[in-house]
């Protein structure tokens, strides 16, 4: 597995070895020991699994209590997948990273606790799978506008995102609180 640095260093790029010839391929996503080793001493709780159409936006989420590290990746179609820093007193507070994650580059993006989450869907539609280092608790979420101009995340629209309810009603990034 290949390590790749973004602009913010806690979050990484995995890129796994492929083997593959005329039947198909093989690939390692995850083992825990060198996870442990290389990227986060963390343990994976839960796993999921979404799928979406294109011109759908989720996010940009994150827990206040039981907060989330998660290892994402796109298993069919692509998308933009985006990492906020919310961790106050970091030096990348407020910094964001975005990478294309793909069926075909089948790059994973390791997002820490204390970021907030989200992503776009470029393709005609995307399945999205990821682990979780905590449960997923629906009564501390939050949801951050994905288009909050402190943040001026640059999303790769091709149409106006579609959004939840939840997301459409995200709080200011100033007003997002989170103690980690």
């Amino acid at each position: 597995m290949k390590i790749i640095d973004t602009l913010i260093p806690d979050v990484k790029i995995l890129e796994p070895n492929v083997f593959g010839d005329d039947r198909g391929f093989f690939m390692e996503t995850f083992r825990e020991t060198w996870f442990k080793e290389n990227i986060a001493d963390v343990n994976f709780v839960q796993d999921n699994h979404s799928k979406s159409k294109q011109g759908i936006l989720r996010g940009l989420h994150y827990q206040t209590e039981n907060t989330q590290g998660k290892l994402v990746r796109v298993i069919s179609g692509e998308v933009f997948d985006v990492a906020v820093d919310i961790r106050k007193g970091s030096e990348t507070y407020g910094h964001w990273v975005g990478e294309y994650l793909s069926a075909e580059n089948k790059r994973q993006l390791w997002v820490p606790a204390g970021f907030a989450h989200g992503f776009y869907v470029t393709s005609e539609s995307a399945e999205f799978v990821y682990k979780c280092t905590d449960y997923y608790n629906p009564n501390a979420e939050v949801s951050i506008m994905w288009n909050d101009k402190n943040l001026s995340i640059e999303w790769p629209l091709d149409i106006e995102p579609t959004l939840s309810n939840k997301d459409k009603n995200g709080i200011p990034f100033k007003e997002c609180t989170l103690d980690i």
